[in-house]
């Protein structure tokens, strides 16, 4: 009798999106189109069209969506490694429902990390007025040219504070052409495990200031090995651009399409050295869970499915079900604890069999 009564109900959120090219392809926020059953895009002449999600990267909090249009102003791309701290820019988007806002800030700071948004984390901070609604709108600069997605905000009231956060154009665009092209995003691989450098070891490796990342270790076969990179090097630059620390390197080396030959200058017992490295292709088996989000004592642990060839390297037994464990970065609580080779079979009383059955438990 009651199942009569049933209803249905449907929710509506806001956002907003920056039209990339005059024929309908928009870059957004992954969180602003996530789950959504339908996308209604209205441009600022009132028009409005049906938009298709051609792809997302929740790993950058980034999508791209596509109307049916033609000759649609699109805005410039800009560069956004030649930002300055201090710098004016404008923030435009949707705050609210108040459509096509736009507010005034400078640049505050750049390459900002562990804000545990997304995994690969570079961000603009501004104190441009960013409030729920402008995510996935525009940070532009006074030449009107696109160099941030903003996606963010630091807030104990959930609204603007003068703490805001953008995804470089940089970034943007390199995700943005990779969804076009292939569906999903293509992501660079090197395959070393990398820490900071802290005061001590930049002294133990000879290394001036605490800029790099330290290998801790290289993956049998792949580009960092067949490049010669070896244990205890110190990666100081990538492409002829300074590494800030291990994040910073891995959101280039991510960016960096496979098959580039990239040189990386090293730092190996107290002396330069330059390397040749063709840029791998990030292998969809393994699972670099650093996200931020991960407030257990698994976070920072990076694991693989056990394939054969691990299980061979490694005398893993058939009967033994699970994933291993590749890195546990330093400030992980499971630093010490867990190692390099360990196989996670269960997490609290559920059994993990491989990288999905892994996210499931840790999410909980």
């Amino acid at each position: 009798f009651f199942d009569s009564f049933k209803r249905k109900y449907k929710t509506s959120s806001l956002g907003s999106g920056v039209i990339v090219s005059e024929d309908g392809y928009i870059l957004t926020n992954n969180h602003v189109i996530k789950d959504a059953d339908e996308i209604l895009v209205k441009l600022v002449d009132k028009r409005e069209f049906k938009g298709k999600v051609i792809g997302s990267d929740p790993k950058t909090d980034l999508a791209v969506v596509k109307i049916d249009a033609k000759g649609l102003p699109a805005i410039k791309i800009g560069n956004s490694d030649e930002l300055k701290v201090g710098e004016v820019v404008l923030a435009v988007g949707n705050p609210f429902g108040l459509s096509h806002t736009i507010t005034m800030g400078i640049v505050s700071a750049v390459g900002r990390s562990n804000v545990g948004v997304a995994d690969y984390e570079d961000f603009i901070q501004t104190d441009a007025a960013i409030n729920p609604g402008n995510s996935g709108g525009a940070l532009v600069n006074i030449r009107g040219e696109l160099i941030g997605i903003n996606t963010a905000i630091f807030s104990t009231s959930g609204g603007y504070m003068g703490i805001g956060f953008a995804i470089p154009s940089n970034m943007a665009r390199s995700v943005m052409q990779s969804i076009i092209k292939y569906g999903k995003v293509i992501r660079g691989w090197l395959g070393v495990t990398i820490q900071d450098l802290t005061k001590e070891l930049a002294e133990e490796f000879k290394v001036k200031g605490q800029k790099g990342a330290l290998v801790t270790d290289v993956v049998k076969d792949s580009p960092a090995d067949k490049a010669g990179l070896k244990k205890g090097d110190v990666i100081v630059e990538f492409q002829g651009k300074e590494v800030r620390d291990v994040r910073h390197l891995r959101n280039m080396v991510a960016e960096t399409p496979p098959g580039t030959e990239a040189t990386l200058k090293i730092i190996r017992k107290g002396k330069e050295k330059t390397l040749t490295v063709t840029i791998g292709e990030f292998p969809e088996e393994m699972a670099a869970l650093r996200g931020e989000h991960i407030t257990n004592a698994l976070k920072g642990v990076s694991i693989q499915n056990l394939t054969p060839e691990i299980r061979e390297q490694l005398d893993i037994p058939e009967r033994v079900k699970g994933v291993v464990v590749t890195s546990v970065e330093p400030d992980s609580p499971a630093y010490g604890k867990l190692l390099r080779g360990d196989v996670i079979e269960e997490i609290n009383g559920e059994k993990v069999e491989n990288i999905k059955d892994y996210e499931r438990a840790i999410s909980k």
